[in-house]
Parts: C-alpha cells; structure tokens; sequence
C-alpha cells in the first residue's frame, strides 16, 4: 500500500475529525463551568513561607552549689588561774647589817699625748764650694745711681740646679732684678731635705744692690 491508498482511507479521517471534535467539547466546557478561571485563581494564590526556627541545643546541666562551710566550734578560752601569794613573816631573831662603805674606785692615771713626729726640713742654700759669680750691676743703673733689695726663690732640684725663678719683692728697678736673677739662677745649690732624704723645693735668696 502507497502513501496515495493511506491516505483516501475514510477511518483514519473519521477518527483525526472526532478527536479534534473531542477537544473543542473540552474547551467549551470548561469556559461555560468556570474551570479554567479556578486553575487561574489558584495559580495567582500567593505562595506562603514559613520561617522555621533554629532547634537550640538543650541548657549545660546546672552546677551543684558549693556545699555550706562546716562551722567549728571554737575552744573554749584560756583563764589563767589566780595567784596565791603567800606572806612570810621575817623571823624575829633576823639582824640586818647596813653598811656605807662607798664601792672602790678604779685610779684614773693620765695616758701621754701621741708623739707626732714633725718631719725635719733644709731648705736648699748655694754650694760654697763651687764657683758663683756676683751679679754685674748693669751700667745704666749705675749711671741712673739705682739701688735696693731685691727678694728671690729658685726652685732646686735633686742635683741642685735652678729650674725655676720668680721674683718675690722688687728692688723698685727691672734692671736689678733681672740681672738678679739672672746671675744666681746660675749658681750651684746644695738640695734641700726631708729628714735628711734630698728633695726638691723651693730656695729664698736676697740680694743687695748698692754702688761703691
């Protein structure tokens, strides 16, 4: 059988048409019922929702309270007990001897103040026995007729040389105490001591200018 005979078959026609027929019956009806504006209604219900609540877990099981002190019953206190005193009679035929004799006294004798060794000092003075030459008197002091007396110290060392020289109290003229001092700076000192030990210090010289 081709598709041509298929399709001049009447039966097949009859059933397409009734099924068709079927569904228009169908709409038809559920207009003139109102069924499809209740499946309408029913779509347009809001959807409801719920909030369902977190489930807690179930509260820690309560601690016991400390069970209450036990109170002691505190000892009893302590009294001590009284005193007797009892008096004794003194006997009758007791004597009792008095005496004044002062206590001895210990002789105080004075101790010696602490001798205080006072350390023996030399000062240092010019060796005689070398040659020392006299200061010149400079000639515009002789001219000038300048006279006076001059105060020195030289500082001595060990070996008895000058390392140093100042001048303590002026003639009133430069000249005579710079040739002063310049002269005996030169001069050869016996050191000074210190409980015979040399040491060095300091030497006071004076010299006197005076025209002949």
């Amino acid at each position: 059988m081709d598709y041509a005979e298929q399709q001049r078959d009447p039966f097949k026609h009859l059933l397409g048409l009734a099924i068709v027929v079927l569904l228009h019956v169908l709409i038809v009806y559920a207009l003139v019922t109102g069924l499809a504006h209740k499946v309408i209604e029913v779509i347009k219900k809001p959807i409801e929702t719920k909030i369902v609540e977190e489930v807690k877990p179930p509260p820690p099981p309560e601690t016991p309270p400390p069970p209450p002190p036990k109170l002691t019953t505190p000892p009893p206190p302590f009294i001590p007990p009284p005193e007797v005193q009892i008096a004794v009679a003194a006997a009758p035929t007791a004597i009792t001897v008095v005496t004044n004799t002062p206590p001895p006294v210990a002789a105080i004798v004075p101790q010696p103040p602490p001798t205080v060794h006072a350390p023996v000092r030399v000062a240092p003075v010019i060796d005689a026995a070398h040659s020392c030459s006299k200061p010149d008197y400079p000639p515009a002091s002789v001219r000038a007729e300048e006279t006076g007396v001059v105060s020195l110290r030289f500082l001595i060392d060990l070996d008895g040389h000058a390392l140093k020289a100042e001048v303590v109290h002026s003639s009133g003229h430069k000249r005579l105490d710079e040739a002063a001092r310049a002269a005996l700076g030169l001069c050869k000192f016996k050191p000074g001591t210190v409980d015979g030990k040399p040491e060095q210090s300091w030497a006071p010289i004076q010299y006197v200018w005076k025209l002949e």
